[in-house]
Order: C-alpha cells, then structure tokens, then sequence
C-alpha cells in the first residue's frame, strides 16, 4: 500500500441520527469513497440509546426529526424514546450502515498532517484497552453537542445530608423503583415536563420545582393529516409531504414568534388556562422571557396538564436554599418533603465528543474560529461537523449538512484535490457570536463555542430554506474554500 494511502476516505464520528444520515449520504452520493463509523458506546442511537429515564420523547415531530430518505411509519408523530431507537437501527439495517460501525471506539485526537493531506486519529478500543492510530483524509464528526459522560450538574447546598435518592436523568439508575415516593423534579426544560406526568402514574406526588417557567405548547402525539396522507400515498410521497408541512409550519410559527412575541405568549398562556381551569397559576406559566428566546417545551395530548388537575402533580415556581434530609427547604420559606430528588438541570456542551484538534501541531481553539455554512472551521482543513438547529429540528441541517459534506468530496476527487480549508476573512466580515440564544447551556458554552461571520458564507441563519438553497442547492466553488 503506498505511503499516502488512508485506511478511509472518510472517518466518521457518532452513530446516532446525524451519523447514520450522514453515512446514508456518503454511500448514495458518493459510493467511490470508503468509510467507518467510530462509535465511542457498544451501541448505536446516541440520545435515544443514552437516555433510560421514564418517558423519553422527542420534543418535535418525527417526520423533521427522522430522517428524509427512510419514512417514518409509526403513527404517532411524537414518538417515545424505544420507538425512535428502533427506527435508527432498522434504518442502518436496511441501508447496510450497521456493518460499518465499529463499536467502543472513541476518537480521543485528531492531527493534520499537511504534507500528507491527512488526519491521523488516536482512537482508543475501549473494549481492548488500546490505542489505535488510523489514518483518513476527512474527518465528519457527528457526535453530537453535549458531554455523554457528564450532564450539567450545578451543586445544591446540602445535599450531602439527604437521606433519599438524588439522581440526573441523563445517568437513569436502572430499575429504580420509586412508586408511592415523594418525587421532587428540579428544572422546567423538556426532559422535567416529560419525566412529571410518566412519573406521577406511580409515585405518591410529583412536584416540579422552577426557577423560571418555560413556555409551554400542547400538540396531539398523532398528526391526523399525516396519518391520513400514509393510509393514501407511497410511503416515501407521504414522508416527504408530512415533513415538508412540518417544516412549513414550524418555521411559520418562529417568525410570527419573533415579530409579534406578546400575541403568541397570550395564545400559550390561553391553552393553558383552558387546559387547567381552576389549577392554573399565573407565576407557573409566565416566562421573564420571549418566546424562542429558549426553546418551548413540547407536550403531548396534554399530559402534563392533565396529571396537574387531577392533583396527583403540582408546579412549584420558587429556588432552594438548602436540602435537608428529607426534603428541599425553599427561599420562600416552603418546605418540600422529598423521598426521590431528580435534578433535570440541563446538559453539559461539549464539541467534538471530546477529541482535540491539531493543525499543524497547534491544538485548535473552537472559540476563535469561525464557522463556515455552519458545516467547515475556518483555517481547518477537511473537518466538518454535524450540527441542528436552536429554533427548528435538529435533524433538519446534519441532513443538509452531510449532502454539502458530499459534494464537496465529489468536488474534490473530481478535481484531484485532497484537501479544502476555508478561509475567514476579518477584513470583510465582522465577528459575531454563533448563536442569538437565551438557553442557560448554551451561555455556560460561550468560551468554547465557535463564532460566526455578520453575513453569508459565514453567517448562521437558523433558517431550513436559506440552508436548502445553500448547501443542498448551492456551490461548492468558493473564493473563501481553498482547493489543494
């Protein structure tokens, strides 16, 4: 094998959504070019295979959230968390992507080697506790945005004294059984408004315990029109117009969010109140901010509601001075007994699952590049990421962004380059911060997060039909990509 010869074209990291996509891509678009997937778990799913806690969901609708090219044929549309796992290893099944995961294999660090136009990896064989070294010529890291081994897990002042369980759902105890306890759930994110209603089906009492309220929206989990148009078309057609809809609609929904916020915070504060009656409480339901300044928390058939007005859950809007050993005991001066303290306070971000990035030696600062088409790194050679959106979908651009990822190789073999490096230009564009996002995860980012141009190629719009123009539909020809 000549010296110069990767053991891949293309390495990529992560077998959840966004990786089994992007691989679905590769081999459609671009079946000339070998590849693996290194998956740091035994199993593949990423979120879905993560997360054990009573009642996961997806807080969107499964026609923008699966993918484009493999329908969706369950009938409910927000589906649980077993369902959506299902459908991502019976996706890799068909489209044979299962057969090129290599499993336990966590990337630790990456370096460019510029005289060869290659990335060698350190990749550690959790399951042989050895390191690998593997050579490839471009790296896409579909890993996710967030610490698989650490959640976000602020310190309480006492909790050292508490007699019961405090647990994280991100690190679910199997098998804990918690009928008849007194459930305290900290936070009021999507994970809390899911873990209240599945929880309260068994314990004693659930409280939801928030610092802030959360703007909240009640959707059925079946989507009649979609089911509808799956009784009466191929299913792919059908797929394809419920996910077209969808997009439609949620991105209709973000911009009259955005330009007339007050008149849809009285259209969610209305369904709430009518969904409540007598058990609504004003301060549980008033965020201090606009909506999609955060994300809204997305329920099914009213499940949260419905557990809140038969009693058996209630919402406290209050913060904690310390914990005792049996309870919380709150600033207000209320006492909350608690057998079961669950802490849904968020996610710790993390990029790249963890893997440093060398060029040339120099270990990459993430904060002081710049994202191109929210895909490539500025002054980062054959490197790019998948990544979703904050006020849409995630899903919706890791698929764009591995059909961008393909013509781009398709580029380049057929060019006879090896490499591409896009290159940010200071003198033209000015720097911004990468996200307009009010959440508490992506403010704690802020020194690692990349940063973004004031306009396009460099410009992150969060806008699913600039993207589509862009990086499905557009040039891969660039003055700011440079070809070797």
């Amino acid at each position: 094998m000549p010296q110069n010869t990767p053991d891949f074209d293309v390495v990529i990291v992560g077998a959840g959504l966004s990786g089994i996509g992007s691989a679905y891509h590769l081999q459609d678009k671009c079946p000339q070019h070998s590849y693996t997937i290194f998956e740091a778990r035994a199993n593949m799913g990423g979120t879905w295979d993560l997360f054990r806690y009573p009642g996961i969901r997806s807080d969107s609708d499964m026609y923008t959230l699966g993918f484009s090219f493999y329908p969706w044929k369950d009938p409910k549309a927000i589906a649980d968390g077993p369902a959506i796992l299902s459908y991502i290893k019976e996706t890799a099944s068909v489209f044979g992507i299962d057969q090129n995961i290599q499993f336990q294999r966590q990337v630790s660090e990456a370096h460019w080697d510029s005289q060869k136009q290659q990335w060698l990896l350190q990749v550690t064989a959790l399951d042989q506790q050895e390191t690998l070294s593997v050579t490839c010529n471009f790296l896409f890291m579909c890993s996710g945005y967030y610490d698989y081994a650490e959640p976000y897990n602020p310190p309480i002042a006492g909790a050292e004294n508490f007699k019961g369980q405090l647990i994280h759902p991100q690190h679910w105890p199997e098998g804990l059984d918690y009928t008849g306890q007194e459930v305290v759930v900290i936070g009021s994110g999507a994970t809390a408004v899911t873990l209240v209603p599945e929880m309260a089906k068994k314990a004693k009492g659930v409280t939801m315990l928030q610092r802030t309220p959360s703007y909240i929206m009640n959707l059925p989990s079946e989507d009649a029109m979609a089911n509808f148009l799956k009784r009466i078309l191929p299913a792919q057609i059908a797929h394809s117009l419920n996910r077209w809809k969808n997009i439609l609609q949620g991105m209709l929904f973000y911009q009259v969010s955005r330009r007339w916020p007050g008149m849809i915070k009285k259209l969610l504060k209305k369904g709430i109140r009518k969904a409540l009656g007598s058990a609504y409480q004003e301060r549980n339901f008033d965020p201090p901010y606009q909506p999609w300044d955060q994300r809204l928390c997305l329920i099914p058939d009213e499940d949260l509601f419905q557990v809140l007005k038969e009693g058996k859950a209630k919402i406290i809007t209050d913060t904690i001075d310390h914990i005792q050993e049996t309870g919380l005991q709150l600033h207000s001066g209320k006492y909350l007994p608690a057998d079961l303290i669950v802490k849904a306070t968020g996610l710790k971000v993390q990029l790249f699952g963890g893997m440093k990035v060398f060029v040339e030696g120099q270990l990459l600062d993430t904060a002081k590049t710049h994202t191109y088409k929210g895909v490539l790194f500025g002054g980062v050679p054959n490197l790019a990421v998948a990544v979703g959106y904050t006020n849409a979908t995630w899903t919706l651009k890791c698929d764009l962004n591995g059909q961008f990822v393909c013509k781009m190789l398709n580029h380049m073999q057929k060019n006879g380059f090896q490499s591409c490096t896009p290159r940010f230009d200071p003198t033209i564009f000015d720097t911004e911060a990468l996200l307009d996002f009010d959440a508490g995860y992506i403010k704690r980012a802020a020194a690692i997060l990349p940063k973004q141009g004031s306009k396009a190629p460099w410009k992150v719009y969060q806008n699913y039909i600039k993207d589509l123009a862009s990086l499905k539909y557009g040039s891969v020809k660039d003055r700011y990509l440079e070809y070797q």
